[in-house]
Parts: C-alpha cells; sequence; structure tokens
C-alpha cells in the first residue's frame, strides 16, 4: 500500500508518494511557474490579417494571442481551413469577423513579445483518454500494441461513449496508459470529461470575451485525477483551504478517491514524517548509495541519461561472482525507483556490472522488469547488448527533478569540473604576455582567486618572476575571495 503526502503553499505545492517508508514519487509546481497551455478562454476577434491568414484575439492576457486558419476548427466537420468538397483552402476572412466571439484554447504558451498562440479546436486531457467534444472519431494512440490491440480498444470504446441521440457523442483519443485500462476505468474517465466540458460551456455562455473558462488542473487535483490507484491507502495535505477544495471537487468527478482523503493537522511539517526533503537532496545528487555499500552514479545530459553500478564495499558474499550479482539484484531496484523519484525521461543506459554466468544476467534483467512494472510512465526495456550495457526508454511526462529545481553552475558553466588552480596560473601568464605585446602600461594587476594568487606567489613564483623580466614591467597579484578558480582580470594601470 502507499501513501501520498501533499505539502502545499501559495507559492508551491509539493507531492510524494510513499511505499513501505520509501519514497517512490516526487512531484513539484511552482505557481508562477505554471503556463497557459491548456487553458480555455472566451475570446474576442480583435483584428483579422488576411495577408497572413491569421487573426489577433483578445482573451485578457497583456498581449492579443495568436490564431491561424490551419488550427481554425469550422462548424459541421469541415476540415480546418479547408472547403470540404473541393479540399481547397477557405481563406480566414470568410470564416472569422471582427467582434466575433469564439471559445479558445492555448495550444503554445506567450514568448518574448509574442503572444500565446490558439486552437478552436477543443480538447480536455483525462487521466486516460483525451475528449474532443467538436467530433465523433475514436483514436487510438499508435503507441498501443498491435493493429488488433487498438481495434480491440476501439470497440470497448465506441460502445461506452454511446450514440450523440442516447446522450453520448464526442470523440475520444485513447492515451497510452489506457492499454490495460478496464470498462468501469474508461467510464469514469468519460463521465468526468463530459462533466467538465458541460461545465465550460455553461461558463462561455454567461462570461463575458476575455473570461478564463477552463484551467488544466493543478498538481493538487491531479492527485485525485491521475495518482491515486486501488493501492493508495491515504492522501494527507497540511492544508485546511485546500483540503476543502480538494474536496469538493473529489464528490464532484472522483468520489471514490475523496474517502481517502486526509487533512493532516500535525505540528511537525508533513515531509519530515518520512525525511522527505533529506530524500529530495539525495534525488539531486550525482551518487546514490545502496545498502550493501554498492552504489550507482547518474548521469543525465541532454542526449541520454547514463546509470553506472559499481560495487563498492560491498564484500559480503561467498565469492566474486555472488558479490556482483547480489550488487546487481539490489541495483534493479535501486534504478527502478531512481527513474520514478528523479522523473528521468528518454533514452537511460545502464551498466551493470559485468557478469559471466548467463542464469545472473536472466535474473538481474528479470528483476529490473519487475520493479519497472511499478512504474505508472510508460517504459520500454531491452535485453543487454553485446557490450554488456541495457537500453531502455521511458515516457517523458514532465521535467525532470534536477531540470525543474536546479541550474547549471556558474563556476563550471554545467561542465562538472573546473580548471586546477596551475591551469588558470599558465592562462593568466599567457594572457599578460598577450597583452604586454599590444600595450605598454606602467604595470600589470593581476586579481585572481586566492589559491591561484597563492600558487603565483608560491610554486608558480619563479616562472612569474621570469616572465616580468621578459617583457620588462612589474606584475603585482591581488586575492579577491569572491572569486572562483576560473575567474580573473589583469588592470593594466
Amino acid at each position: 500500500m502507499e501513501d501520498i503526502l501533499i505539502n502545499w503553499s501559495p507559492q508551491e505545492t509539493r507531492v510524494a508518494i510513499v511505499e513501505n517508508g520509501a519514497v517512490q514519487e516526487l512531484h513539484v509546481e511552482r505557481t508562477l511557474e505554471r503556463g497557459l497551455v491548456g487553458n480555455i478562454y472566451s475570446g474576442k476577434v480583435a483584428r483579422v490579417l488576411p495577408g497572413m491568414q491569421s487573426a489577433f484575439i483578445d482573451i485578457g492576457l497583456e498581449r492579443a494571442a495568436f490564431l491561424h486558419v490551419a488550427d481554425l476548427h469550422v462548424t459541421g466537420g469541415t476540415p480546418r481551413g479547408h472547403h470540404a468538397e473541393a479540399g481547397t483552402a477557405v481563406p480566414i476572412e470568410r470564416l472569422v469577423f471582427e467582434g466575433q466571439a469564439l471559445t479558445v484554447q492555448v495550444i503554445k504558451d506567450p514568448i518574448g513579445t509574442k503572444g500565446a498562440r490558439l486552437s478552436t479546436q477543443i480538447s480536455i486531457a483525462g487521466r486516460m483518454l483525451v475528449f474532443l467534444p467538436q467530433d465523433e472519431h475514436i483514436g487510438i494512440s499508435q503507441k498501443i500494441g498491435s493493429a488488433e490491440t487498438r481495434e480491440q480498444l476501439r470497440a470497448r470504446m465506441q460502445a461506452l461513449v454511446g450514440k450523440p441521440e442516447e446522450g453520448g457523442g464526442g470523440g475520444f483519443i485513447l492515451r497510452t496508459n489506457a492499454e490495460d485500462a478496464s470498462d468501469e476505468e474508461l467510464g469514469s474517465d468519460i463521465a468526468y470529461l463530459r462533466k467538465t466540458w458541460g461545465a465550460i460551456r455553461e461558463r462561455a455562455l454567461r462570461s463575458p470575451p476575455g473570461s478564463l473558462l477552463h484551467q488544466d488542473l493543478s498538481l493538487v487535483e491531479r492527485v485525485l485525477r491521475d495518482l491515486t490507484t486501488e493501492k493508495t491507502n491515504s492522501i494527507r495535505i497540511d492544508s485546511k483551504m485546500q483540503h476543502e477544495v480538494l474536496h469538493s471537487f473529489g464528490e464532484s468527478f472522483m468520489p471514490a478517491a475523496t474517502a481517502k482523503l486526509e487533512h493532516y493537522r500535525g505540528e511537525r511539517p508533513i515531509f519530515d514524517l518520512y525525511n522527505i526533503d533529506a530524500e529530495l537532496d539525495r534525488a539531486l545528487a550525482r551518487r546514490v548509495d545502496l545498502k550493501s555499500g554498492g552504489y550507482l552514479i547518474v548521469d543525465q545530459t541532454e542526449a541520454m541519461t547514463t546509470i553506472d553500478v559499481n560495487t563498492g564495499g560491498f564484500v559480503g558474499a561467498r565469492n566474486f561472482d555472488d558479490t556482483i550479482f547480489k550488487t546487481n539484484l539490489e541495483a534493479a531496484g535501486a534504478i527502478a525507483r531512481q527513474l520514478r523519484l528523479r522523473n528521468l525521461g528518454g533514452i537511460i543506459i545502464v551498466d551493470f556490472i559485468d557478469m559471466t554466468r548467463d542464469e545472473h544476467r536472466t535474473a538481474v534483467l528479470g528483476e529490473f522488469r519487475k520493479q519497472l512494472a511499478k512504474d505508472r510512465t510508460k517504459v520500454t526495456l531491452g535485453g543487454f547488448t553485446q557490450l554488456g550495457l541495457v537500453e531502455m526508454t521511458r515516457k517523458r511526462t514532465r521535467e525532470s527533478l534536477a531540470r525543474m529545481l536546479c541550474e547549471p553552475c556558474p563556476t563550471c558553466e554545467g561542465r562538472g569540473q573546473i580548471k586546477t588552480a596551475r591551469s588558470v596560473c599558465y592562462d593568466i601568464m599567457r594572457e599578460i604576455l598577450r597583452e604586454a605585446r599590444q600595450f605598454s602600461p606602467r604595470e600589470f594587476r593581476v586579481v585572481a582567486a586566492a589559491n591561484v594568487v597563492e600558487m603565483l606567489l608560491d610554486e608558480e613564483s619563479q616562472h612569474l618572476a621570469g616572465l616580468s623580466d621578459f617583457i620588462g614591467k612589474p606584475i603585482s597579484l591581488t586575492a579577491e575571495p569572491a572569486n572562483q578558480t576560473e575567474h580573473y582580470d589583469i588592470v593594466l594601470l
């Protein structure tokens, strides 16, 4: 069984999923960093631009938003921006006019001086489905199984959706995590999405242009929609106000999950119950220690994430092969947990310690598959390559924890290492020589980090004196405590 802990503050919401006392997942959402994508507004056409085949729409933001003809849905099933019969493009000036009221959805956030990009094709995301209220077709993600599996899912969905005259209607797209969903789960998602669309239509009828009609769920609300399962024992939140909001939302849309909701009133901060803040710090570290004494090294790059397994100080097994096998078995569970905890996505390469016996490799791969099966995000796992590496992919659902909470180090600029003091000393001497060929100051003054100045005065003093004699100018040194090792200035006096 698992517990969900929610730590809420006006500026940030943090959610931890804890199973058997260990944190399995961490989710963070910051109020100022929430985008507009997915928001639905009541808009008003401010200006039509035939030359650009687009229009500016006032949705109540600082800058007018942008609607291109290709993103315009025409009532009656006509393809957006095209004539139904001839297949020729219909100009935007024949589709919209200034002052017209439109229900629009943001598909791209404002960037720089550009306003948000809009579409009139509304889509509402649920836990397993995406609802297209203006369409009637049933779509299936191409990533789901075989063509036969997709057809079976489509037939099930058509029976669940029902006919328009029976109160059904609307189009649906099955997301990848709907592949193993039961009819009850799909039916619950359909009901939630239709109820949400009904509320949007009601607000649109009584709201003036520029009004926000629907905002994608906050992290607190997504806990009920996306994170609560049959395994969830309790959902504890430390804000009385948010508990009431969540309870009201749950009663309307997720009654089964609402019964597990609790308001945490303890004196200790809710994340202190399981030492989650310390766990969060460890999730940002490069090294992960295993209980046996082994450890993992996790390196996240633009192209992929690599995870290296090492035995470290583990010598507990009877022989070397068993030591390696036991370390790899423990690492399989730890890696699966780290993937969820750090929300690592894309291509992932795991370098288990080399194993000579085939049965050990098979057992480790089997344990790894078993641990990865707990992941709510889609994972594709390959076997061992010829080089003994395990290749896998994990679907990107949001920014990784490190990318959300951290930025590149200003000292090393993301390289993960800096030059030695001696290397910087030689850079300084080369720079002085370069400057002496162009200028003829009275004196060269070096302002550098204390450890660099110390080396220039001690181990490199002979070389510095030789340089001073060669250029015929004195060189003085000033230590600047605020400087990092690589940062220095050469002042011409």
